[in-house]
Parts: structure tokens; sequence; C-alpha cells
């Protein structure tokens, strides 16, 4: 399975494909969507979407159906700020809709818990197990991209959890 996890902020969108069985995964790509400030905000939705359209075209043509995942929105310092990040959410939604992509979102305390083992874990708690969980040689260098990592990390344990319950309660395999 690929799994887009996605990092919404107006001027950062951070995103992390992995592939993974559940258990081993594997980077495949990860990086930083940068907006200026001072581009008027319908520029920089255009923008994001622009680029998370490319990516899950790009992944979705490549292999292996391709998942997406986003964190949920927890905390703003204003309702501006929250605002704005819901609407890059919104887009970030409406385009894995278009992509027939399926859709999953995760509180930024089951990301936490799900990657560190700890909903309180610090931004460097999370970037080092992003490190050791895809056996990187260093962590990675933007923080909204080891967000957006983590967070197909713990789509990823989520999705195996679900698949294996469903293989006990069906006897399938």
């Amino acid at each position: 399975m690929r799994v887009l996890g996605i990092d919404c902020g107006s001027e950062a969108t951070g995103y992390g494909i992995i592939e993974t069985d559940g258990r081993r995964h594997r980077l495949l790509k990860a990086g930083t969507i940068r907006t200026s400030p001072r581009k008027p905000f319908p520029e920089r939705l255009r923008r994001i979407a622009d680029e998370l359209a490319a990516l899950m075209a790009d992944f979705s043509e490549a292999g292996d159906p391709l998942a997406v995942a986003v964190e949920e929105v927890f905390f703003a310092a204003n309702v501006k700020s929250a605002l704005k990040l819901g609407h890059v959410r919104g887009v970030a939604l409406l385009e894995a809709a278009r992509a027939g992509l399926s859709v999953s979102e995760y509180s930024p305390l089951e990301v936490k818990c799900s990657v560190v083992g700890y909903g309180r874990a610090e931004k460097r708690q999370v970037q080092g197990m992003v490190q050791s969980l895809l056996r990187l040689a260093e962590p990675p260098q933007s923080e909204d991209a080891a967000d957006a990592l983590a967070v197909a990390i713990c789509h990823a344990h989520h999705s195996f959890a679900r698949q294996k319950m469903r293989v006990r309660a069906t006897g399938e395999r």
C-alpha cells in the first residue's frame, strides 16, 4: 500500500509518501509546498491544490493504490488562522476526492500516539521516530514533511490493525 500523508498549512503544507506493508515502511517522496504570505490567499490555495493533485496523479499511476491521510485541525492561534487552515484542508480533501482516492483523517494525538507512543510528543521526537521507522540516515529536514510522514505512518498502522481485526473476525486471509 502507498500512503500520502498531508500536514496542512497556508504557508507550508507538508507531504510524505510511503510504501508500507503495515509494519515496515519505505520513504518514496517527501517535501513541503511553500506559498508566499504576500500572494493573495486564493492563489496560494490554487498552488497547494495543483501540487497535491500532481502528486496524487503521479503516485496513483505508479502501481499500488494510493490512500490519503490528512491531519485534523487541533489548534490555531486565532480564528483567522483556523479558517485558513480549514481552507487548506478543504483543498486537500477535494483533490483527493477528485482523484477518487480514499481519505482518512487523524487527530494530532492519534498521530503522535501511533508514531511516538505518547500523545504529547514534541516535534523533535516525532522527527526522530519518523527517521527510525523509515530507516533514514537523517531526520526529515522540514518539520512539515516529518509531520506529514507521521500522518502516513499513522494511517499505515491503523489500516494494518483494522485488517488484522477483520481477518480475525471473519477467519479470512
